[in-house]
C-alpha cells in the first residue's frame, strides 16, 4: 500500500518540529525521524490505526503516536496522510474530509 503525505500533514510535522527545536533541535529531528518511521506500517498494515472518535467512519483512522494523532484516510490503492495534530488540540473534521 503506497502513503502519501497531504501538504497539510507535511506543514503540521514542520511546524511541530519548530517548536521542538527551540529546546532541542536533536530531539526535533528525532521525532520528525519516527513520526515518518510509525507511518510505515501503514505499507503493511493500513487498517492498524483506530477509527477516529470523531468521525466513526472505517476510512478515516489515526495512530497515536506520544502526545499526538497522526490522521490518515484509506483509499483501495493508497493511505494518505491527512494531518498530524496534538491530541489535546480539537480535530477540525471539515478540515480532512475536504
Amino acid at each position: 500500500m503506497k502513503i502519501i503525505w497531504s501538504p497539510l500533514a507535511i506543514d503540521r510535522v514542520a511546524e511541530i518540529a519548530q517548536y521542538i527545536t527551540k529546546d532541542s533541535p536533536n530531539s526535533a529531528q528525532k521525532w520528525v525521524d519516527s513520526i515518518f518511521r510509525v507511518v510505515e506500517r501503514l505499507e503493511q498494515f493500513p487498517k492498524s490505526g483506530r477509527v477516529i472518535p470523531e468521525m466513526m467512519q472505517d476510512d478515516f483512522r489515526e495512530i497515536i503516536y506520544g502526545n499526538y494523532r497522526i490522521i490518515y484516510r484509506l483509499y483501495p490503492e493508497n493511505v494518505s496522510i491527512l494531518t498530524v495534530r496534538h491530541g489535546r488540540q480539537l480535530l477540525p473534521v471539515d478540515e480532512i474530509k475536504a
